[in-house]
């Protein structure tokens, strides 16, 4: 099974927030159904821009996201 940091470390925030997909996606202008492949492993990670869309919507580092770092 292919490791997948970014996707559990972004269904980890989205779940912590509170937020539905549609509710997320609607937030950071990515399609929802982008953020559930990213969750589940089914696509690659997102670009530099979904990167950062996602960093500062959570407020977390891009380190942690991609599982660099073990703090935000």
């Amino acid at each position: 099974m292919k490791n997948n940091i970014f996707g559990t470390r972004l269904k980890e925030l989205r779940i912590q927030e509170g937020l539905t997909l549609q509710k997320l996606a609607s937030a950071i202008s990515i399609p929802f159904s982008t953020i559930g492949y990213w969750e589940t492993g089914k696509q690659d990670n997102p670009t530099m821009k979904g990167l950062i869309a996602i960093a500062d919507y959570f407020d977390v580092s891009i380190d942690y996201l991609v599982g660099r770092k073990e703090d935000y």
